[in-house]
């Protein structure tokens, strides 16, 4: 215990393994899941499920055709993956600016925290519902697996 007159130590930072731990387990699981929708090709009827809006109404939700862009995108082909779902494909690269950023950080031993204001959430909202209205009517049929 220290004495009164000297001060106590602030704690340093973790060591590397630990501060990597998270992130690493992060992409791993991610890698895995890619790793399987590439080998498991959902172009194949009866390895996933339908998307139930689609089953029930036949409108297209913005994840439908999400695991036929993340298989092409998996097999290096991102024109296919961009027509099989292009939010898709933006949200791969956001997901690999953060990887970066999150590792980096870890590395240097500053914590990672994302503050997102709500008028962000509510502009990836909106994007995501004009995306789904456009890719169901007849001129956003580009937009549709």
């Amino acid at each position: 215990m220290p004495s009164p007159a000297t001060p106590a130590r602030a704690p340093g930072p973790a060591p590397l393994a630990r501060r990597l731990a998270a992130p690493v387990a992060s992409l791993a699981g991610v890698t895995a899941a890619f790793a399987y929708v590439g080998t498991v090709d959902p172009n194949e009827p009866g390895h996933y499920p339908v998307c139930p809006l689609l089953r029930l109404t036949g409108i297209l939700c913005p994840g439908c055709g999400g695991l036929r862009s993340a298989h092409a995108f998996a097999h290096g082909d991102l024109a296919a993956a961009l027509g099989a779902n292009a939010v898709a494909v933006v949200g791969y690269g956001v997901f690999a600016v953060v990887m970066a950023l999150w590792l980096i950080r870890a590395v240097r031993g500053v914590p990672m925290r994302i503050a997102v204001a709500p008028v962000w959430w509510w502009s990836l909202g909106a994007v995501l519902l004009v995306f789904s209205v456009v890719r169901n009517l007849p001129f956003g049929s580009a937009l549709a697996p």
